[in-house]
């Protein structure tokens, strides 16, 4: 009863936060698509960004993770509507209905994942395909526009040894879009970024958490297809 307290109480409060971030914009928006990422993350050419490589917009976020990419990967791995979740605000992404169940275990089921396969967000939208994988170290994943002929946006997770010790989790978008007034309104930094910040920020969080509080953690062998 109270863990589920407190998610509505966490919900409220994004819920609140997304449209200050959007007013905000303008004053907040180098500090949020560069959320926790030093200059030299921030900047730094990263595997995927090839596959976008004039975005419209980016935006590159990290954190400190107190255990090893090892034990950080099967979180990553089994991402996705319909498998893990993304370790945000459930209750939000249900109210636009997204069906997310976030897992609070590691799920073998979803650990073989492969470059060709695809990540659900929403029921209804276009699947994203993996387009790179290497486990304990890399995941990207691309969206194509609707005829899949080309890549309008990436969604990167980087794993990289901290010298002070653990993991820097690494989450980088990009995007590129048409230039029709719907897609400006709904891909474009006015709307976009701002809930992605929300959303993103709560999903790293949630990864360290789960991460952290299970040092024991084990995955399955997975098939690195290359």
């Amino acid at each position: 009863m109270l863990d589920q307290l407190s998610d509505i109480v966490e919900a409220a409060g994004a819920a609140i936060e997304i449209p200050g971030q959007i007013l905000l914009t303008p004053i907040v928006r180098n500090w949020r698509v560069h959320w926790g990422a030093t200059e030299e993350e921030a900047t730094k050419r990263l595997p995927g960004d090839d596959f976008v490589p004039e975005p419209k917009w980016s935006y590159t976020h990290a954190i400190d993770i107190k255990a090893s990419a090892e034990k950080i990967w099967p979180w990553i791995a089994q991402i996705g509507q319909g498998r893990g979740g993304f370790y945000s605000y459930e209750m939000l992404e249900n109210a636009i209905g997204c069906d997310i169940h976030n897992a609070d275990k590691i799920l073998p089921e979803y650990q073989n994942l492969k470059i060709g396969d695809t990540i659900t967000l929403h029921p209804k939208n276009q699947p994203l395909q993996v387009a790179k994988l290497v486990p304990n170290k890399l995941l990207v994943l691309c969206g194509h526009n609707e005829d899949g002929s080309i890549v309008e946006s990436t969604w990167g997770f980087y794993l990289i040894d901290n010298p002070n010790g653990g993991t820097r989790l690494i989450v980088r978008g990009r995007y590129q879009y048409g230039d029709n007034f719907l897609s400006n309104v709904l891909l474009g930094p006015g709307l976009l970024e701002p809930v992605n910040f929300v959303m993103s920020r709560k999903m790293m969080d949630g990864i360290k958490n789960l991460a952290e509080k299970q040092p024991d953690a084990t995955m399955t062998k997975i098939q690195i297809i290359r």
